[in-house]
């Protein structure tokens, strides 16, 4: 097995050991991890504005829940970025590539059609329906492609800006900052609109626009950062061996792609909903035939948009071997450096990681109220309490992947995932207590945050330089992607055995878990002896 140009997660652990605590505390205080915090800022920000905050203007604007959860669609990019990242990796930006280098010239090109997509949706007003709503639903997929494609950017800016042992700091920076920022968008979007005046009794459009001009202005944050940091010199050098009309015929395909997807959904709407009602009439389960339909027609979707970019390639509109580099060469790259056997256990850790926590934090909310909490309640210590001590971990996680190994915090954060998660046995148990409340999610948070530091720094180390948007992007997808299947159906869960019960079945779930950190980590360790052993054999 060829040794791998990243990803080696035992040289991380032992360029950790040689650091002392001082050295490990003022990496926090290097111009990357500063910049990061702005950028992960930049990053957070967007999302809420597609999710809690517009919803609640949604709602206050009359519209009805079942419209207002639709408009959670336009963030599928968040799920899909992975598709269009090689465009984002191979395809220069007139003009500003040239001033500022490949990294950058994204990253504000991404911030630029952000904020143009946050004042779009502050200058459409909901409640007057109609082409209005059309539109706020076209600025809101512009919200969330364009944030997914800044996602995409910076995650391949953090990865090529430093070294594999300095990538927890820069995680955990980088973590904090998109917090503040969803805080940001969050309560502080829907402090704004309530203080200019909207609220669930009087709606006022005037407030929430403002409200998200305000949001819009606070990218600037962003788009400050990109001007002033460099660009990275790890990264794939300036290099664009096609001409335009390549670049423009690759784009061509991307778009052809998009179109047929996006033709599949819309064409397909009497059949899909035919074919639902005929399946719940035979389950006598909506929910679940509404599932199934959807996956059926996500699949179908899928392949027709795969369809169209095959033929388009053999058709000649783009070039076979750009579209090989962009797409098969990311993919096939990772499988030759870490071997079949070794990429199927990172994968499989990488879609399993989050699970435990995931799950149960689909239903926590639900479980507050149930147990007697109140909203206000909730939001104070949950959303808010719980936030700081979110990045508070991310802090303490990033400090101990530096002083003592990615790996080593790998498996820490997900034997204490476990342990916190049947804590909420205890507060089931003993039912609205808010001194327990705090004690549960300091625990819970300060574990997530730990754990999300030191696996967004795994994710980096597994990554190669010369593909670092696609495979990260590939990597960031996935690992969210079984979790979520699993947490649509934690309410059913919960119906069927009680909270107690599910609360141990979501520790259970992170029990796998450990022994696939385990198992990579020895793995790991044996191809980096092997391919050190390689190296030293001519020696001899």
């Amino acid at each position: 097995m060829k040794r791998p140009e990243r990803g080696d997660a035992d040289a991380m652990n032992d360029a950790a050991r040689t650091r002392s605590w001082s050295t490990s505390l003022a990496a926090f205080l290097h111009p990357r991890a500063i910049a990061m915090l702005f950028l992960g800022l930049s990053a957070g920000l967007p999302i809420l504005l597609i999710f809690s905050s517009l919803g609640l203007w949604l709602r206050e604007a009359g519209l009805s829940r079942s419209a207002v959860t639709m408009f959670s669609w336009a963030a599928l990019g968040y799920s899909f970025k992975f598709v269009w990242a090689p465009l984002i990796d191979r395809l220069p930006v007139p003009v500003l590539t040239r001033l500022l280098g490949r990294r950058r010239a994204w990253i504000l090109v991404s911030q630029g059609a952000v904020i143009a997509a946050i004042c779009w949706m502050a200058l459409t007003d909901p409640a007057a329906g109609g082409a209005n709503l059309t539109l706020m639903a076209m600025a809101a997929v512009l919200l969330g492609f364009s944030s997914a494609t800044q996602d995409i950017v910076i995650d391949a800016y953090r990865i090529e800006s430093a070294d594999d042992d300095l990538q927890a700091m820069l995680s955990a920076t980088y973590i904090a900052g998109y917090r503040i920022g969803m805080l940001v968008a969050g309560a502080g979007a829907l402090w704004l609109a309530e203080s200019f005046g909207s609220n669930a009794e009087v709606y006022d459009y005037a407030a929430w626009r403002e409200a998200y001009l305000w949001m819009a202005a606070a990218m600037l944050i962003g788009v400050a950062t990109t001007l002033v940091v460099p660009e990275p010199e790890r990264g794939r050098p300036d290099r664009y061996d096609h001409d335009t009309g390549h670049y423009l015929r690759f784009l061509g395909l991307f778009l052809l792609a998009v179109a047929g997807f996006i033709a599949t959904f819309v064409f397909s709407a009497p059949v899909v909903a035919e074919a639902k009602a005929w399946l719940t009439e035979a389950t006598g389960n909506g929910a679940l035939a509404g599932f199934v339909v959807a996956v059926v027609r996500l699949a179908v979707a899928i392949a027709v948009a795969g369809t169209l970019a095959l033929v388009g390639v053999r058709g000649g509109l783009a070039d076979r071997d750009m579209v090989t580099e962009a797409y098969v060469d990311p993919v096939r790259d990772f499988f030759h450096r870490y071997g079949l056997g070794l990429a199927w256990l990172l994968l499989a850790l990488i879609g399993l990681y989050r699970i435990s926590d995931i799950v149960l934090g689909v239903i926590a909310n639900v479980f507050y109220q149930d147990i007697g909490f109140t909203k206000s309640e909730i939001a104070g210590v949950v959303k808010t309490y719980g936030l700081f001590m979110t990045i508070a971990g991310g802090f303490v996680g990033g400090i101990l992947a530096v002083r003592y190994g990615v790996i080593r915090i790998l498996f820490l954060g997900a034997l204490l995932t476990v342990v916190t998660n049947l804590l909420f046995i205890l507060l089931n148990e003993v039912g609205r207590d808010m001194t327990l409340l705090y004690i549960v999610i300091s625990a819970d948070n300060l574990t997530a945050g730990l754990a999300s530091a030191a696996f967004v720094a795994f994710l980096s180390s597994l990554t190669n330089v010369q593909f670092t948007a696609v495979q990260y992007a590939i990597f960031s997808s996935l690992m969210t992607l079984i979790p979520k299947i699993v947490g649509g159906y934690s309410g059913t869960m919960v119906d069927a055995m009680g909270y107690s019960r599910f609360f141990l079945v979501a520790a259970l779930l992170g029990m796998p878990v450990l022994i696939l950190v385990w198992a990579a980590a020895w793995r790991l360790k044996l191809a980096e002896a092997n391919a050190a052993g390689a190296a030293a054999a001519p020696a001899e």
